[in-house]
């Protein structure tokens, strides 16, 4: 009968531990990736009062079974039910972080490491990924700073924002491409300038420039030319200018100079005569050219070659012999013109003519034709009403008003004026053939301007003109040596595809920074911080668009335009979690950079963890040990998803039916003891 009260205690005490877990599991049903427990019985120790036999042949005798009473019941395991994944909460924090699969994430105390399932993680104070809970660091793998990529190696604590990762390094531009369609009848191709592309780049420090290319024909349908014209900094200002330098090339070379020379034989200019006698050259001079204001004249422009030199420094000029005239003397010009009526009804005269009475009248703002009418009653009246018109003129003042003789015929007016203009250059002026002109000797000294002047060349444009020597008759042999810059750009002449640049086989060409240079004053200026940028033209073609070239020249790879295309110092502007736990940066000059990965445990038996409470379990004997590096959570098919948080597995309809069995088993065994108590009770009274 003591046995049975002791049973019944036994049976008590466990049926209350079963509660006791129970109650757990529903005080936890709302706990971060918290993973219910289950308690199963077993039966206690059996008094054995009478052991089994076997059957004896000899005899006859049967065999018996053993006879034993058992002593109750204990707890015989709690188990977590760990690889049960629980619900997923939406938490749209991008912090908040669930695995799915068995793994655990790794947390440090500053001592040892803990494991768990509580995705919810913060950013600390120093910048360290800590548990939101406990601030116990999160771990994971680094990033080797060779590579810039994850190196699976002894987990330590992630520092995500750590003053190296709120800013991306600037970057040098490496890499280039040109796209689009060369047609080879646009008109700025064929020009002297080309045709302009820019290409924007940056330095190492992330300082953004701007190369100008130019796009030149050669003559040939499938033969071009690309050239470096200048470098501006991010203000327009040519680096040439900036840093005192004398030309492009002490900056950066786009291909090899090219030099050719042709020598042909070039005839006079228009107007020019040779004496070879004298060995001296003779200019003949626009009156436009000599005289100034000569052009804004409207009388003299009009009379044209019937207008003539009169007087020379105030003296009469002859109609034979030479007069030599310095710069700032003057010139008085003689002519007579006839005027009509669409030239006086036009500036600078601006008149209106009246039918009806033959009469011109100045124009007013109202156009009131009945205003200050030209006429008189007299020839001389009538000159004297011209007179006062044309000397109130602007362009007209330089004519003399005594000069003037004005007779008028219907609508046509006929003027015979005289006007002095100043010389702006030293000439002579021949009376026979009343041209001006000036002369040249044809010596070394003066063999500039023998060119620009007799032969109409001047050096620029990447040519210079030498001058050999001058025959009889004034022409002259001439070498001409023409430097191209530049790489060649050529093209199928069957397709119209891209052929090469610059040497045959080539995808591309190469824009070749100097070290250094050394500016006009002598200093010099380092251009260490610039990199060399490989430019690809493969993907450009010289087919027909209309007369327009739609060639764009872009930073970085033709396959993938990050690559290469350097960039300026980046702010940091976000951060984000991979599937894979990589934790990756964006920063506002496009760059994305690893910061490190979010490292994971699995164990063999992930039950045999234990629990120490905050959501976290530590390695047992049972579980397996901790290896230190720990895994990939890819590696096995798990996952973490970024904005959710792991719920409690907790399934209170299953617990509340347990514990309805809990209830009535701890119920039963109370009985028990009761009835047990009774039977005693009844054993004492036996004595009354």
């Amino acid at each position: 009968m003591m046995r049975s009260l002791f049973s019944g205690v036994a049976g008590l005490k466990t049926h209350q531990t079963r509660m006791d877990v129970i109650g757990n599991n529903i005080a936890n049903v709302n706990s971060t990736a918290y993973k219910s427990q289950n308690m199963v019985f077993n039966d206690l120790l059996y008094q054995q009062t009478q052991a089994a036999s076997g059957a004896n042949a000899t005899t006859g005798r049967g065999g018996i079974n053993p006879r034993q009473i058992g002593l109750g019941s204990k707890t015989g395991s709690i188990t977590t039910a760990i690889d049960q994944q629980g619900g997923a909460q939406n938490t749209n924090n991008p912090w908040d972080i669930m695995i799915e699969g068995d793994a655990f994430f790794i947390v440090n105390d500053g001592s040892q490491n803990f494991f768990t399932r509580d995705g919810s993680f913060t950013v600390d104070g120093a910048g360290n990924l800590v548990s939101a809970s406990t601030g116990y660091t999160v771990m994971g793998w680094q990033v080797d700073p060779s590579t810039g990529e994850v190196r699976s190696d002894v987990v330590s604590a992630l520092r995500v924002m750590s003053p190296e990762n709120m800013t991306a390094q600037p970057e040098a531009t490496s890499m280039a491409y040109m796209s689009g369609i060369l047609d080879k009848t646009d008109t700025d191709i064929n020009s002297t300038k080309g045709a302009v592309r820019t290409l924007k780049f940056y330095d190492a420090q992330g300082y953004a420039y701007t190369a100008l290319f130019s796009v030149h024909g050669t003559g040939s349908d499938d033969v071009f030319r690309v050239q470096l014209d200048d470098i501006q900094d991010e203000d327009g200002v040519s680096l040439v200018k900036k840093y005192g330098l004398s030309s492009i090339e002490q900056i950066a070379n786009f291909g090899e100079n090219s030099v050719r020379s042709t020598t042909s034989v070039y005839g006079l200019a228009d107007g020019v005569t040779y004496d070879s006698g004298t060995n001296t050259f003779t200019l003949e001079q626009a009156m436009d050219s000599l005289l100034k204001n000569y052009s804004d004249n409207a009388l003299v422009v009009a009379a044209g070659k019937d207008a003539t030199i009169s007087e020379i420094k105030g003296t009469a000029v002859g109609n034979t012999g030479t007069v030599s005239v310095a710069k700032g003397d003057k010139v008085k010009v003689k002519g007579s013109v006839t005027l009509t009526r669409d030239q006086l009804e036009a500036s600078p005269y601006n008149l209106i003519f009246n039918e009806d009475n033959s009469t011109y009248y100045k124009k007013k703002a109202d156009n009131d034709p009945q205003s200050d009418p030209i006429t008189g009653a007299s020839p001389d009246d009538i000159t004297a009403a011209w007179k006062n018109v044309l000397t109130g003129m602007k362009g007209l003042d330089t004519v003399d008003p005594n000069s003037l003789v004005i007779t008028q015929d219907g609508d046509k007016v006929t003027v015979t004026f005289a006007a002095e203009f100043e010389a702006t250059q030293d000439s002579q002026y021949n009376a026979q053939t009343k041209v001006f002109g000036t002369t040249i000797e044809n010596t070394e000294t003066n063999a500039k301007q023998v060119l620009e002047q007799v032969y109409n060349m001047k050096d620029g444009d990447g040519k210079t003109y030498g001058l050999d020597f001058v025959g009889p008759d004034g022409r002259a042999q001439i070498t001409v040596t023409e430097t191209t810059k530049g790489n060649q750009l050529v093209f199928d002449h069957d397709t119209g595809k891209f052929s090469y640049i610059g040497t045959q086989g080539n995808d591309t060409a190469t824009l070749v920074f100097n070290d250094s240079a050394s500016s006009l004053s002598g200093e010099t200026v380092q251009l260490t911080q610039f990199s060399d940028i490989d430019i690809d033209f493969a993907s450009i073609s010289n087919v027909g668009n209309g007369g327009k070239c739609t060639l764009e020249m872009t930073s970085g790879s033709r396959e993938q335009s990050a690559i290469g295309a350097g960039r300026r110092t980046g702010e940091l502007i976000g951060l984000e979690v991979g599937q894979d736990g990589t934790i990756t940066a964006s920063y506002d000059n496009g760059l994305t950079k690893t910061l490190g990965q979010i490292a994971v445990a699995e164990f063999a038996n992930a039950s045999g963890l234990a629990k120490a409470g905050n959501n976290l379990y530590s390695a047992t004997q049972n579980s397996g040990e901790f290896d230190g590096v720990g895994v990939d959570i890819t590696a096995n098919g798990g996952q973490m998803t970024s904005g959710y948080l792991e719920m409690s597995n907790v399934d209170l309809s299953s617990e509340f039916t347990t514990m309805i069995t809990t209830q009535r088993g701890f119920q039963a065994n109370s009985r028990i003891i009761t009835v047990s108590d009774t039977m005693l009770e009844e054993l004492v009274n036996l004595k009354r």
